[in-house]
C-alpha cells in the first residue's frame, strides 16, 4: 500500500493524505513548487540518468517529499557509534565453519634472562616479557616504568602518542605485580604494556579520533577491545596517532614518522601504532583497517599486523568510518605475538552484532605437505624476476611448501569500494559536514576526508545498495578461488588486492620480508574466513626461518 501510496501516478489524487503523514510524522509541510523540474534534469546526470519531462513532473512531487524527510531527518542528533539497522556478513550462502574450539597453549619460556643491556627489553616478545614478569625477574611496574620512559624520549620524535596514559599504567600495573604475587596469574599478557590506536574509547581519557575537530573529545565508553585486554591483565600505556579520522599519518598534532626513516610518514592510518611498535616504543599495539590501515603502515614500518576476518573482533567504543568494513586488529613484531593477543581481543560481546564465535585453533605448526598454498600469479606478474617478493617464495618452497600458481581475480569492478566507503563514511560523520565543523580538520586537499564527506552526499541510496549486491557476488566469486587453498600469498598493493580483500572481509596478516634502500618490504599471506590461525601459523614458520622481524631500525635500540 505505501508503494502504491507514493508512486508517481497517484501523488496529486493523494496529496492531503501525505500531507496529513507528514504533519503526523512531524515532517514539515511541503510544497510542491521546492524542487524545480530543471533542478532534477541537472541532477539527472550527476546519477546516469535521463527522463523525459512527463517523467520529471510526475517526480517533482515526490522529490519534494524527500526532502522534507531529509530535513527531518537532519533534525535528529546521531552520534557516530550509532550503527544501522543493516549487517554485514561475509560469509557466502551455506558456507560451514568448523565449530568445534581446541585448547590453545601458549608456551612461556622459563630460561629467558634480563639483557646486560635494558634497551633490548624494547625488542623482546611477548612471551619472554611474560617469561620475566612471571618468574618474578622483572616486575610489571619496572616493564611498564621501562616504556613510559622510552615514549618520553623518542614519542616526541616520532609523533606517534596522542596522550600517555601513565597513571592508569602505573595503576594496572601495581595491580598485576600484586595478583602475581599472590599466585593469580592471568596469562601470558599479564603485566605486558601496550597501546591502542585512540579512536578507542576509555572512558576519563581524550579520544581524538585524530582529528582538530574532536581533539578534546571524552567518550564515556571503554572499548570492548580495551576491557578484553584489562580482562588478561595487559597494562595500557599510551593512546597512539592516527592520521585523522583514521586516513592516513597526519593527525592535528602533526604527522607520525617512520622509525627507519624519520624524513618519511608511517603511512596510516594506524599510524602511531605501527610506528611505536617497531620502535620499541611498545611491546604491541592495536590498529584498525578499513582499507588498508593495518597493512599499509606495517608494510611502512616492518612490522607485523593482522587484519582478521570481519565480524572476528568487537568495534564496540570505537570509532565508526564504515560499519561494513571496518576491523580491529594487532600489530606487533611477530606472528606469534599476533595470535597471543589476537586470541585476547577476538569473540562477541553483546554489543556488536557483527561479531561471531568462531573458533582460532592455533598451534604454531603446520604441516607444509598437507597444506594447499598458492601464490596469486596475476599479482607477481609485474614485479621483477629478483624481486623480494619472489624471493619470499623461494624461501617457503625450501621449507617445503608446494606452492602453486592462482588466477586471482573477479568479474566485480573493485572500485565499488569507493561508493560503499564513501557512503558509510559520509554517514557516520554527516552531522560535521553539514555544520561545518570538518573545516577544523587539518588536511583541506580534493583528497581529504573534508571534500570526500561533501561530495559522497551526491551518491544515491540506490547505487550503494546495488554496490552492496555486486559485492556479495566478490563475495562468492573470491571465496570459490581462496576456499581451494589453505594459505594465498600476494604482494601488498598489487592489483586492487586491499580493496578486494576488505570488500569480501577475508584474513590477512603482512609480514616483514626484507629491506630495499635501508626500509623494510613486505608480504601478504591471505587466509580463508575466520581462519587467522593457518596464515598466522605459516607466517611463522616464515619468521623462524629469516630473521627479517628481528631487525629493528637504529636510532631506536
Amino acid at each position: 500500500m505505501i508503494t502504491y501510496l507514493f508512486s508517481k501516478t497517484c501523488f496529486s489524487r493523494y496529496y492531503p493524505l501525505l500531507l496529513f503523514i507528514s504533519l503526523l510524522l512531524g515532517l514539515p509541510a511541503f510544497a510542491q513548487n521546492t524542487i524545480e523540474k530543471e533542478h532534477l534534469q541537472k541532477a539527472e546526470r550527476l546519477l546516469d540518468l535521463q527522463f523525459t519531462e512527463s517523467e520529471r513532473d510526475s517526480a517533482l512531487s515526490d522529490v519534494a517529499l524527500y526532502l522534507r524527510i531529509y530535513q527531518a531527518i537532519h533534525k535528529q542528533s546521531l552520534k557516530n557509534w550509532e550503527s544501522p539497522a543493516l549487517l554485514f556478513d561475509p560469509l557466502p550462502v551455506g558456507k560451514k565453519i568448523n565449530p568445534i574450539q581446541k585448547p590453545v597453549n601458549w608456551l612461556i619460556p622459563n630460561d629467558v634472562k634480563l639483557p646486560q643491556n635494558k634497551n633490548d627489553l624494547a625488542f623482546y616478545s611477548i612471551p619472554q616479557l611474560a617469561s620475566l614478569i612471571k618468574n618474578k625477574k622483572i616486575t610489571s611496574l619496572e616493564l611498564t616504568q621501562f616504556f613510559l620512559q622510552r615514549i618520553k624520549t623518542w614519542g616526541d620524535t616520532l609523533q606517534c602518542i596522542v596522550s600517555l596514559t601513565e597513571e592508569i599504567a602505573i595503576k594496572q600495573a601495581k595491580q598485576a605485580d600484586e595478583e602475581i604475587r599472590q599466585g593469580k596469574y592471568r596469562g601470558i599478557l599479564h603485566g605486558i604494556p601496550y597501546g591502542i590506536k585512540d579512536l578507542l574509547a576509555v572512558p576519563n581519557t581524550k579520544t581524538t579520533w585524530g582529528a582538530g575537530s574532536h581533539k578534546e573529545q571524552v567518550i564515556d565508553q571503554i572499548a570492548t577491545v580495551v576491557s578484553k585486554l584489562e580482562a588478561a591483565g595487559a597494562v595500557m600505556v599510551a593512546k597512539l596517532t592516527l592520521g585523522e579520522l583514521a586516513m592516513g599519518d597526519v593527525w592535528f598534532g602533526g604527522k607520525t614518522k617512520n622509525p627507519w626513516d624519520l624524513k618519511q610518514g608511517s603511512s596510516g592510518s594506524s599510524a602511531g601504532s605501527a610506528s611505536a611498535t617497531a620502535a620499541g616504543l611498545v611491546p604491541f599495539s592495536i590498529g584498525t583497517e578499513t582499507w588498508g590501515s593495518i597493512v599499509s603502515p606495517s608494510t611502512r614500518c616492518g612490522t607485523t599486523g593482522l587484519r582478521p576476518t570481519f565480524g572476528r573482533v568487537s568495534r564496540y567504543g570505537a570509532m565508526a568510518l564504515s560499519w561494513s568494513l571496518d576491523k580491529i586488529g594487532p600489530i606487533t613484531r611477530s606472528a606469534e605475538d599476533a595470535a597471543i593477543v589476537f586470541d585476547v581481543i577476538r569473540g562477541t560481546d553483546g554489543k556488536d552484532k557483527t561479531v561471531k564465535d568462531f573458533p582460532f585453533n592455533y598451534t604454531g605448526k603446520v604441516d607444509f605437505k598437507k597444506l594447499q598454498i598458492g601464490y596469486l600469479k596475476n599479482n607477481f606478474d609485474s614485479l621483477k624476476e629478483a624481486s623480494i617478493e619472489l624471493q619470499t617464495i623461494e624461501t617457503l618452497k625450501k621449507l617445503g611448501a608446494d606452492i602453486q600458481p592462482v588466477n586471482f581475480q573477479t568479474s566485480v569492478p573493485t572500485n565499488i569500494i569507493n561508493v560503499i566507503l564513501m557512503s558509510e563514511a559520509a554517514a557516520a560523520f554527516d552531522e560535521l559536514t553539514r555544520t561545518d565543523q570538518d573545516e577544523l580538520l587539518v588536511q583541506q586537499s580534493k583528497n581529504s576526508w573534508s571534500n570526500f564527506f561533501r561530495a559522497a552526499r551526491f551518491i544515491p541510496a540506490v547505487e550503494y545498495i546495488n554496490a552492496n549486491r555486486l559485492r556479495m557476488k566478490m563475495i562468492e566469486e573470491i571465496d570459490a578461488i581462496v576456499s581451494q587453498y589453505d594459505v594465498l600469498i600476494s604482494p601488498n598493493f598489487q592489483n586492487n588486492f586491499s580493496a578486494i580483500t576488505n570488500l569480501t572481509g577475508h584474513p590477512v596478516v603482512v609480514v616483514p620480508n626484507g629491506f630495499k634502500d635501508g626500509k623494510p618490504t613486505s608480504i601478504s599471506f591471505l587466509g580463508n574466513l575466520y581462519d587467522e590461525a593457518t596464515i598466522l601459523a605459516v607466517a611463522k614458520i616464515f619468521q623462524d626461518a629469516t630473521d627479517f622481524d628481528e631487525k629493528h631500525p637504529n636510532k631506536f635500540k
